[in-house]
């Protein structure tokens, strides 16, 4: 019976082994931008904290920049709905993610229209983070979203 168990330990510690190597490969730009807005909008500061360029932390420390976000979150009454993450444009260490938001909040949403945002992210010790987000002018939603004529997704 002692050989039995033998086999299913070596398969989970062998499951195991790959969960830790899969959780410490580098997520790649996409990937950053689907887990910071998870992290956002679940009110997870702290991982969304992970996530974002040294210049987006403004040289704060993890406990007062976490702080910052979930007061600013708060007092705009920011709600996200959705969000639809799109492939991303590599240009070397420089990556830019665009993505359909569907949110609302109390100063510049109040409407909750679907907003369409770039993301500008950057590597850091081999990761990307996000370093700027920027909402995409009428002008150029062509450019970044080709499918936006047809609507936001469902």
């Amino acid at each position: 019976m002692a050989r039995r168990l033998e086999l299913p330990s070596l398969a989970i510690g062998l499951v195991l082994a790959g969960l830790v190597r899969a959780a410490s490969a580098p997520l790649s730009p996409e990937e950053t931008v689907e887990r910071y807005l998870h992290a956002v909008k679940d009110g997870h500061f702290d991982e969304a904290y992970e996530l974002v360029s040294k210049d987006m932390k403004r040289g704060k420390d993890k406990e007062v920049w976490v702080k910052e976000q979930k007061t600013g979150m708060s007092f705009a009454e920011v709600k996200i709905f959705a969000f639809h993450v799109q492939p991303a444009k590599v240009d070397g260490d420089t990556a830019r993610v665009p993505n359909i938001l569907d949110s609302q909040d109390r100063f510049v949403n109040q409407l909750g229209l679907t907003e369409y945002e770039l993301y500008t992210l950057v590597k850091e010790d081999g990761r990307w983070k996000v370093d700027q987000q920027t909402i995409v002018e009428p002008s150029d939603v062509p450019k970044w979203f080709p499918e936006a004529r047809k609507g936001p997704p469902k």
